[in-house]
Formats: C-alpha cells, structure tokens, sequence
C-alpha cells in the first residue's frame, strides 16, 4: 500500500474536495482521483461519497480515516528516524498570517538550501491555535505571539523580532494629539481573542484611553485597508512587510509596547533534528532586542 494515497485519502477527507486537496498536495485533481481509486482497489471498499459540492467519507472510509491518519505518521517518523541526526523527513510548521508571508519565507528557503531530506507541512492559524498544536505534539513548531505565560518544559522558545505597536490613520488625517484622536475618530479594533489583540487592549487599559469603537477584526492587512479608505483609525504591530499594496495610511509609532514574535518548538519528537535545523536558521535570522512584558 502506498502511503501517498492515503495522504491523499485524509486530505480530501480533511478538505471536503478533491480540488482543495490536490491544491494542499500540488497534484491535479485528475491525480488525486486515481490515487482514491487505487486506495479503494487496494481495500475492496469505497471510501469517498459526493455529497452535493462536497466529498464526504463512506462508512468504510470514515471506520480507516484515524488508522489512516497513524500510518501515515508512523511512515514520517521512519523516514526522520533513519536519518539519525541528519534533519530528514517531514516538518510540521505553523505560522500567523504575517509570519507566514513575512518572516518564514526566507528561513524555510533558507533551510531547504541546506537540507534537501526535509520536507515541510505548514499550517495557517491563530497564535493561540499554533501553541496548542506544538504542546500537543500535532506541530513541531510555530512562529507565534509569544504567549504571556510561562511554557511547558517539553517546549522551547526563541524571540525573532519585536513589533512595535502604531497607529495607523488616513494619510490626510492630522496627528498633533495623539489622545484626542484616539478618542474621538472611529476605531477598527484588533480581535482580543488574538495574543496580539490582548496586548493592544491592554495599552488602551493601561493609558485609559476610551476609544470610539466600531469594528473588531481579526486580519491586520484588512484592518489597514479599512484605514486606507478612510473608515476609521487602528492601533496595530508594525508586522514585517509584505503590508497590501497601494495603502494610503500614515504610520505613528506608540512608546513602550510591542508585539514579540518567535518561534515556539516541540523539543522532542521522531523529527526532531529537522526541527533543531529549523530553530538554529531562526536564530540566524532573530533581531535581538530588549522586549517589554
């Protein structure tokens, strides 16, 4: 049995489409169909059903779908084994929305230039999502806001970078009085669900700062488009760029609060030389600084 088809069994099981999943694999759809089709030969069962839009698990398909799921990370544990401690086999990363197209471009190119054994698996999702996936063994690292708690023993930490927080506003906006502005124009609130949005309130708290709140999202580049066309002002990280193009804001940096990101890793695992090259190439591109708490 192939453990490629069952890859693509659990990913379009976890997707819902054969087109989502052979975007997640970088296969045609035609691919991932064959790939079904000789899974289903292999086991003498159907395994897949299209429901309306979507493909669902059959029966059968869904009694596989978790001894599926461990052979197919029993295979990735074999491959980072036998490479011993050459970093080999298939990482799991995670990263933010700004982390993703900021920061992990570079290093993971980087990394791949090095060790061309490695193979990589990256998860978008919200800070808080990552570290659970990293504690939980599911990752086995994420560029994350770094939590404002102290982390388990079985995970290690590494600051990156510090954002600083600003005020971002429409570039015809005057900004003489920082406080009357914040309390007075329409504010575009960072999600305090989000670590980063909680650092952001927590400012506001601390300079009691009563802002005109309209709006709370959790997408810092659409927060910047709201600002661009004049809806309203924002206190947000100075992420590193990309930023979306053709913004019309002005940027106002606020003193004595940032957002710190890093990268959090599990320190034990099958994959665990692959993530130590993972965690020294970040060091190699970390921006030492003093960072409040």
């Amino acid at each position: 049995m192939d453990i490629r088809f069952l890859e693509s069994f659990v990913m379009v099981a976890d997707s819902g489409s054969i087109a989502s999943a052979a975007r997640r694999l970088n296969l045609s759809p035609a691919a991932v169909s064959q790939r079904l089709k000789g899974l289903e030969q292999d086991l003498g069962h159907a395994l897949v059903q299209r429901v309306g839009r979507t493909v669902r698990p059959t029966e059968a398909g869904l009694a596989v779908l978790d001894h599926a799921r461990k052979l197919i990370e029993g295979a990735r544990d074999l491959r980072a084994l036998a490479g011993r401690d050459e970093p080999a086999g298939q990482l799991r990363l995670g990263a933010t929305a700004t982390a993703l197209t900021g920061l992990m471009p570079a290093i993971v190119a980087e990394l791949r230039a090095h060790h061309s054994r490695v193979e990589y698996f990256i998860r978008p999702g919200s800070s808080i999502e990552l570290y659970q996936a990293v504690t939980s063994g599911e990752l086995d690292a994420a560029m994350i806001v770094q939590p404002h708690f102290s982390i388990p023993k079985s995970s290690g930490w590494l600051t990156l970078c510090s954002e600083p927080l600003i005020l971002i506003a429409p570039e015809e906006m005057p900004l003489h009085d920082l406080r009357a502005i914040l309390t007075s124009q329409p504010f575009i609130r960072y999600d305090r669900n989000q670590w980063g949005g909680q650092i952001i309130d927590r400012y506001l708290r601390r300079n009691r700062l009563m802002v005109k709140e309209w709006l709370e999202l959790d997408a810092l580049d659409a927060i910047a488009v709201l600002v661009s066309r004049g809806l309203g002002i924002a206190i947000v990280p100075d992420w590193t760029p990309p930023w979306p193009e053709g913004l019309r804001i002005q940027k106002l940096e606020l003193d004595g609060t940032s957002r710190p990101i890093g990268v959090l890793w599990n320190r034990y695992g099958a994959c665990s030389a692959a993530t130590r090259a993972f965690v020294e190439m970040c060091r190699d591109h970390a921006v030492p600084l003093n960072i409040p708490l």
